[in-house]
């Protein structure tokens, strides 16, 4: 059987979060048999028997049997997995399951489940469940507890002033941390039940409960085009491709930090900037080249609209990215566009 593969970027964000509690960054590296090179790319694919034996050395020098559970409440998918950019725009729960089912792989493998999706919207009776279907047994409940941390997470955050979820049941037994479990999911936990499952609020799967307008198409764009670049930007071994491959699920949000990335490759601002201009570019130009190939990816495939475009690129307003997209290639967004028809 081949050993099963996740996405660097769930062990690179746990081993900051556990640095950050007082574990030493070298101990815990060598514990999962990983260095830093193999954490520059989120994407990048590491054992997920590496990432079981961080989370042991993690949990030994912190003394914390809940650290993935808090690391978890506490962190943003979106930020450690281009996965959480789809799901994260989606556009009703139904469809971000969809999503998440679908996208599984990227994140981490798991053999245990065959052909079957791991989450299932349930519906019974008056109440809505979301189940998960990954077998556990043993230890194995602290990656069951996280996922069900993760959407309670990722809601409570999202929508801080409505009900998602009322209840939870779970087939392992009591876990040592479980006098925290009130203060970390805030909801009532059932031990050793029949199922994996998470109650919901109704509301979340009504026809009306959709997510921000306009988001929906975001899903779509991520996986036809940034699945691809990403794929692409996998096969250089240039300090450019890994700073594209790095910032281009954040493209988002408009400026970014040169400092942010340099931390995030195990660099400083200043051997950054020295090896960037070994290889002759500026960060600005690649972000700015960046924006460029995307915004034609997007325009090309006539899946967004200009507005869109400027939004998943990170302008603040439209016009800006009008401007822009001038100065690129000549041509307004909308021309360019319409080019293509």
């Amino acid at each position: 059987m081949a050993e099963q593969m996740m996405a660097a970027g769930f062990v690179s964000a746990l081993l900051d979060y556990t640095v950050s509690r007082g574990a030493d960054r070298d101990d815990l590296l060598k514990a999962s048999g990983l260095n830093p090179a193999d954490l520059v790319d989120q994407d990048n694919r590491v054992p997920v028997t590496s990432y079981q034996a961080l989370i042991a050395a993690g949990m030994a020098a912190t003394g914390d049997t809940a650290l993935l559970l808090r690391h978890t409440l506490e962190s943003r998918l979106e930020m450690i997995s281009v996965v959480g950019q789809i799901v994260h725009h989606s556009a009703s729960l139904p469809h971000s399951i969809e999503q998440l089912n679908r996208y599984l792989r990227l994140m981490t493998e798991n053999d245990n489940l065959g052909h079957r999706d791991r989450f299932e919207l349930l519906h019974d009776r008056d109440e809505v469940w979301i189940v998960d279907h990954l077998p556990i047994q043993g230890p194995d409940y602290i990656g069951l507890e996280a996922s069900f941390a993760r959407f309670i997470s990722e809601f409570r955050r999202s929508f801080p002033d409505q009900t998602f979820a009322i209840e939870m049941e779970v087939t392992y037994a009591p876990p040592p941390h479980v006098a925290e479990y009130p203060d970390l999911f805030q909801i009532p936990v059932r031990f050793e039940a029949k199922r994996n499952a998470l109650r919901i609020d109704p509301v979340w799967v009504s026809d009306q409960t959709e997510f921000e307008p306009g988001n929906a198409y975001v899903f779509g764009v991520f996986t036809s085009h940034a699945d691809k670049l990403l794929e692409d930007l996998g096969q250089s071994n240039t300090l450019r491709a890994e700073i594209e491959a790095h910032i281009l699920p954040d493209l988002h949000q408009g400026t970014l930090s040169m400092d942010k990335v340099a931390r995030d490759l195990g660099m400083s601002r200043q051997t950054l900037y020295r090896r960037l201009k070994d290889e002759g570019v500026t960060f600005a130009e690649i972000h700015d080249d960046l924006r460029q190939r995307m915004a034609r990816d997007y325009l090309t495939a006539r899946k967004v609209s200009v507005n869109e475009t400027a939004y998943l690129l990170g302008f603040s307003e439209a016009s800006s990215f009008v401007r822009a997209f001038k100065r690129w290639t000549g041509h307004s967004p909308s021309s360019f566009r319409e080019a293509y028809s």
